[in-house]
Formats: structure tokens, C-alpha cells, sequence
């Protein structure tokens, strides 16, 4: 082993015996140029170390291996050299460096989807999030990991499981900037773009124009390409929902107004045509921007949005109507003909959208009356559920509201306005 490594090998093994691991943690940034020049001789290093008493070496030099280039791993067995650190590393430790950690987990990522075999890294990945949070509702710079293997595997159980926890706090020991600890915001956009596509892959819309919302109006200074792809589903998940395009909160920065905006005519064009309740003026912005849709990899999403415009019409129709032939169903909506009019009536008898029943003898329909349905242990059911949401959340703002008091920035400045005699009233507790 080359003499470098050895006194790698020693610093990691004395700063860890006596706990010094501040020390230990500026060592290793500076020892990362040591280990990539020796690169043959990782594999040596990591049988010298102990996972749980030398973590913090034992990732550094995983790290050094991931940015090497692949001709220069005689073995490639990084994979499981990363599966047994991430099973076994020491947690106390690594939350020390968790921006290292991350850079592990990131590059772990990226190997497994060029290997195509996004689905090994799953469980893994969620098992590294467990060793990095301090609680369960904490956002690391890992979830979106998580999300984007999720994603290419079609398997979104394990990433949902994690989505479905409302984040109330966030990791931010990560890179620190002049203003102290930060969070890359890329991998927080990153978060809430993947978790919005996953959310609409298994059909609950609502989830999903949340993630995309809080994307769009995530603080910025300039335009993220991220917040540009989000904000073109938010236009398609807006009117899959809701049948017309969302009105985006004031507190949006303005940056998304002034240039995502424009750059999603396609889409705005799309909106319009959708709210006109013309099926030919919305099959022409179609074939007009097909090329912009499945370069967006949105195509498929914006000929649901046409099938929903044919619902749409079906419901108005249903407001005017008692009884109608399928031909007629057919022609005021814009479909084809009596088959694809009975076909689009059925599922939304079946998905309770509309209450109507079909003679199929004489080809007409007739359309009825929404039963009534608020009463019931169901409807009770759902009533406490809801409440006791609204109790959690209403819970969670209590407890935030008292940790910013006491936060002592927030004190300096409250003590600061009083001292300037500006009024003593916190402007922040009403």
C-alpha cells in the first residue's frame, strides 16, 4: 500500500479512537486528491478499516471510487461495497458529513440507471434516508433518489410510503454557504417534480398538483429547468382535475410569470383550446404542438386531457337534457359516433360521474338525478379522519411557531424592531 494511503489509514483509525471526528471530517476533505491518485489500492483500504468504527473513512474512499472512471476499477464491485456501508455504516457518524453521504447515494444512483437496474437500489436507498434522518418527516437530499429509481422501475409503494409523509423539517447540514448550512435546491425541486409525477402515475391527481405546486413556487432568482417541466404538468394535472388550469399562488417568484410562462405556450394554447369546449379546436392545438408534447414526454397526458373535455361535455349535457340518443350524445360532444358515446357513458356511470342509465334497444339515453349521499357511517367516517388531520396540522403550527420564537435569529431581530421603537407587538405571532 502506498505510503499516502497508510497515513490516510492511521489519521482515520487515531482521530476515531479518541472521537475527534470534527477533526476527522476537515481531514477528509482535504484527502480526496490522495485517494483517487491511488486508486488501484482502495479496495486495500477499505479491508483495513472497520465499517462502524471508521465510517467516516470508509465513505470517503467509496466516494473517491464512484468519481473514478470506470477503466481505472479493475473489479466492479461497488455496488455491494456501497450496499454493505449503507446496511452497516455507523449513523451518528455519517450524520456528520451528510453532504458525503448524499454524494454516495447520488452517485449510487446514477451507476444503477446506467446499469439499468434502477429497482436494486430501492429498498437500499430507503434504508440510507432512515440513517440520515433525525425523524420521520425530515426532507433529505436523498429522497429524490429514491423518487427518480422509483420512477424508472415502476414500483411506487416503497416511494409513496415516504411521499405520503408531510415534511416538516429539512436536512440542511449539507454544503454550507456564507449564510451557514444550506439545502441544494435542486435535489428539494427534484423531490416534489418526481414525487408529483409518481402521485399521477397511480391516478391521485390532487397529491399530485400539490408536489408540482410547491416546485413552481419554490424561492428563485432565475429559471430552473426543473420548475419549467413542473410547471407544464401542473397546466395538464390542473385540467385533468379540475377541467381548467389552477391560478398559481401570489407568493410565486416572479421569475415564473416573466420567462416559465412563455416558454409553455404550447400548453397555455392547450388550456385555451380545453376552455373554449370545442373538440375540433382542441384536436388542431393537438397536431399543432405534437412535437413539443412528445418531446416533453407529455403526449400521453394531453390526449387524457381530450378524454376529459369529452366527459366535461357529456356532464353539461346531462344539466340540459333528460333523455338523448347516443348519435346525438355523440354529435354535440364531438365523438365519432354512437359506439364511443355508449363506450365514454358507461365508464362514467361506473365512476359515478354521471347517473344516467342507457336502453340499448332504441339507443337512447336517460340521464337522472344524483342520488343522495350524505349520510351514513361512511360520511361519519370520513368527517372524523378529516378532523383529525386538521388537529395534527393545527399541532404542527403550534409547535413550529414556538420553535421560531424561540430561535434566537428571530429573537435578535424581534429585540432589534423594540430597541428602534418600533411597535413591541411581534409581527410574526398574531
Amino acid at each position: 500500500m502506498a505510503s499516502a494511503l497508510e497515513q490516510y489509514v492511521n489519521t482515520v483509525r487515531n482521530l476515531s479512537s479518541q472521537g475527534n471526528y470534527r477533526e476527522l471530517c476537515d481531514y477528509l476533505g482535504k484527502s480526496n486528491e490522495v485517494l483517487l491518485k491511488n486508486a488501484p489500492h482502495l479496495d486495500n483500504v477499505l479491508e483495513t478499516l472497520d465499517l462502524q468504527q471508521h465510517s467516516l473513512g470508509v465513505l470517503s474512499v467509496l466516494c473517491a471510487k464512484f468519481n473514478l472512471p470506470n477503466s481505472a476499477n479493475t473489479a466492479d464491485n461497488k455496488f455491494v461495497q456501497a450496499q454493505d456501508f449503507i446496511n452497516g455504516c455507523n449513523g451518528e457518524q455519517i450524520r456528520l458529513v451528510p453532504d458525503l453521504f448524499s454524494e454516495l447515494c447520488h452517485s449510487l444512483t446514477a451507476y444503477l440507471i446506467e446499469q439499468k437496474q434502477p429497482m436494486k437500489g430501492i429498498l437500499l436507498l430507503k434504508k440510507a434516508i432512515s440513517k440520515l434522518q433525525l425523524y420521520d418527516s425530515q426532507l433529505t437530499l436523498i429522497h429524490a433518489d429514491l423518487c427518480q429509481l422509483c420512477l424508472l422501475a415502476k414500483c411506487f409503494k416503497p416511494a409513496l410510503q415516504v411521499l405520503n409523509v408531510d415534511i416538516t423539517g429539512i436536512c440542511q447540514e449539507g454544503s454550507h454557504g456564507p449564510n451557514g448550512a444550506q439545502f441544494d435546491a435542486k435535489y428539494y425541486l427534484l423531490y416534489f417534480y418526481y414525487g408529483g409525477m409518481i402521485y399521477l402515475a397511480v391516478r391521485n391527481l390532487d397529491r399530485s398538483l400539490y408536489f408540482l405546486e410547491v416546485a413552481i413556487t419554490t424561492p428563485a432568482h432565475a429559471v430552473s429547468h426543473i420548475m419549467l417541466e413542473a410547471y407544464k404538468k401542473y397546466i395538464l394535472v390542473s385540467l385533468l382535475l379540475h377541467g381548467k388550469v389552477q391560478m398559481i399562488p401570489k407568493y410565486t417568484s416572479q421569475v415564473v410569470n416573466r420567462f416559465i410562462k412563455p416558454l409553455s405556450q404550447p400548453y397555455h394554447d392547450l388550456a385555451n383550446a380545453f376552455a373554449s369546449n370545442n373538440s375540433v379546436e382542441l384536436n388542431a392545438v393537438l397536431n399543432k404542438h405534437t412535437e413539443a408534447f412528445s418531446r416533453d414526454h407529455n403526449l400521453g397526458l394531453v390526449k387524457q386531457v381530450m378524454t376529459v373535455m369529452f366527459k366535461k361535455n357529456i356532464q353539461r349535457l346531462t344539466k340540459t337534457f333528460l333523455t338523448l340518443s347516443l348519435s346525438d350524445v355523440a354529435s354535440r360532444v364531438g365523438l365519432p359516433g354512437p359506439a364511443d358515446a355508449e363506450r365514454y357513458i358507461l365508464h362514467m356511470i361506473e365512476d359515478e360521474q354521471i347517473y344516467a342509465t342507457i336502453n340499448q334497444k332504441d339507443g337512447m339515453v336517460v340521464f337522472r338525478d344524483e342520488p343522495e349521499k350524505y349520510g351514513g357511517p361512511e360520511v361519519l367516517k370520513n368527517l372524523e379522519t378529516q378532523l383529525a388531520l386538521c388537529m395534527e396540522l393545527d399541532r404542527q403550527i403550534l409547535a413550529m411557531d414556538e420553535e421560531i420564537q424561540v430561535n434566537p435569529q428571530y429573537v435578535k431581530k424581534a429585540s432589534g424592531m423594540q430597541d428602534e421603537e418600533t411597535p413591541s407587538k411581534s409581527t410574526y405571532a398574531m
